[in-house]
């Protein structure tokens, strides 16, 4: 290798090193937004997750992370916008958990490739992992378990029915899937990926991307192998009414939903990326009245199974 050859290997790896926030603590409360909303001990216990909200970002020192650093307050408050907005419509009724994490910034997302989006998630799978094990040593058993996350709190969602055991899966209500990807691969490595096929079944995972048409679907985030029509609870193309002018179809042959009557003008293009013609930023908002009362009835359905 010549001198020059060698400079170039040189820096090239130091440019790979990059800055790793400090780990999360979830034994303390600045890492959660929680809300207890089941004045009468019927609801569910809801574990959500939340989407991605930095961009790679560098220290004072000049290295560059590819991770949220839950530790930030600015970070921290960018989680908290969804977070609480989410907490607003599922924690009525039930009680409420969603942990901050060290999520990977969307420059993983824009590579479009599965082996960084997978790489770089390890580590923030690994804090959900710790604050969904916390949460469960913490939380009642007897009650029914659902778990939630929307874009990369969806694909966070995905892993942690693979990484739960079978008591704890026994305890599942419902896993909503919001603006990700479920796919064949994903259901043959864990048993507990059960497509949900109705309004009312249990221990189900519950999966749909919308887009205003099929060809602007984005395979990175939304080439799913399942999907059900949040507002009708269909598998197949019947199509539903919302908010009296929208309609949403869904399309058997790509397992997405379209939309129709819908600008979303509300949800701008985001780096050519998002929101083109997908509309990726409605998912865990357009359907919100549709989930929590969905969440109801599953919560119901599960307690009725297990007096059975």
């Amino acid at each position: 290798m010549t001198l020059v050859a060698t400079i170039i290997a040189i820096c090239g790896a130091c440019a790979e090193k990059t800055y790793i926030p400090k780990a999360p603590d979830y034994d303390n409360p600045i890492m959660w937004v929680t809300a207890d909303g089941d004045v009468d001990s019927t609801g569910a216990d809801i574990f959500y997750v939340v989407s991605t909200w930095e961009e790679d970002w560098r220290t004072i020192g000049g290295q560059v992370s590819h991770y949220a650093d839950v530790w930030n307050t600015v970070h921290r408050e960018h989680m908290s916008r969804e977070l609480n907005k989410v907490k607003d419509y599922m924690s009525p009724g039930n009680r409420f958990f969603a942990p901050y994490y060290r999520h990977t910034t969307i420059q993983a997302f824009l590579t479009k490739s599965e082996k960084i989006i997978s790489k770089r998630a390890r580590l923030a799978l690994s804090d959900v992992y710790a604050a969904f094990d916390y949460f469960q040593a913490q939380r009642d058993k007897s009650r029914p378990l659902v778990i939630a996350g929307f874009s990369q709190g969806g694909l966070a969602v995905v892993n942690l029915l693979k990484h739960m055991d079978d008591e704890t899966y026994s305890q599942l209500a419902a896993a909503y899937v919001m603006g990700y990807k479920v796919t064949k691969a994903d259901m043959a490595e864990s048993s507990h990926i059960r497509p949900a096929q109705g309004e009312s079944d249990t221990g189900v995972t519950i999966c749909y991307n919308t887009v205003k048409d099929v060809k602007y679907i984005q395979p990175i985030i939304a080439s799913s192998d399942i999907c059900i029509n949040p507002v009708n609870w269909h598998t197949d193309a019947t199509p539903a009414v919302l908010h009296d002018t929208i309609t949403i179809t869904l399309s058997p042959e790509y397992h997405v939903l379209v939309a129709t009557g819908y600008s979303a003008s509300e949800y701008p293009p985001y780096r050519n990326f998002i929101n083109v013609g997908d509309i990726h930023s409605c998912e865990p908002w357009l359907y919100s009245d549709c989930l929590a009362k969905n969440i109801a009835v599953r919560a119901k359905e599960w307690r009725k199974n297990k007096k059975r």
